[in-house]
């Protein structure tokens, strides 16, 4: 069965705001009684959540992620059949939106991680890369906490462009877009930009009017 909304990649190095990018996205689509119809999946908290991982490394502070699992638990919600509700997020911040048996959605994903190749490619509608400065990415991370090893490796990442090849490398040309996430301003555009997106997908599809 064909899918009534679009599973949508949100990727980039930590700190470049997928987090706030995706929940924004989630927020902004509703059904006639108010519900959410897009879930936001914090893929970091899912896999704390489930245990979805191999082992922790104490040196880089990440978790070895078992993508066996992850992908066995992810697969059924990605279209065909309506998902089944997530539990609540771990994390409190509405990681998992549910939407009830009797939707007619079928995927309506929005897979928040710092990696996107793990995915299959014919979950992926759309793939959002966020890019930022790396000087603008080294605060944002020393306000988190990271240790000054942790911001080094992702910032050398970014100035790398290292999620932008792996999404190069991973899905067609046509289904990326990479957009620049460093200020307010720009956070707004991004928004406008997938939420545009979005609409155009189901029209295409004689979904909306």
């Amino acid at each position: 069965m064909v899918r009534s909304y679009p599973n949508i990649v949100v990727t980039g190095t930590p700190g470049t705001g997928k987090t706030t990018l995706a929940s924004q996205i989630c927020e902004t689509f509703t059904n006639a009684s108010g519900d959410r119809v897009l879930r936001h999946i914090d893929v970091g908290s899912l896999v704390k959540k489930n245990g979805f991982h191999k082992s922790y490394d104490e040196e880089w502070e990440t978790y070895e992620v078992d993508e066996d699992q992850l992908l066995d638990h992810l697969e059924p919600m990605t279209g065909g059949t309506a998902p089944d509700p997530l539990e609540e997020d771990p994390a409190g911040s509405n990681d998992a939106r549910e939407v009830g048996d009797d939707e007619d959605t079928r995927g309506g994903l929005v897979l928040d991680w710092h990696t996107c190749d793990v995915w299959p490619e014919r979950w992926a509608d759309l793939v959002i890369v966020l890019r930022c400065d790396h000087q603008i990415l080294w605060k944002r991370l020393e306000k988190r906490g990271y240790s000054e090893k942790k911001i080094a490796e992702n910032n050398e990442a970014e100035i790398m462009g290292v999620v932008a090849d792996d999404a190069t490398d991973s899905y067609a040309p046509e289904s990326i877009v990479t957009l620049t996430s460093e200020d307010a301003e720009e956070m707004e555009s991004n928004l406008e930009r997938v939420v545009q997106w979005i609409h155009a997908w189901r029209q295409q599809r004689g979904l909306e009017l």
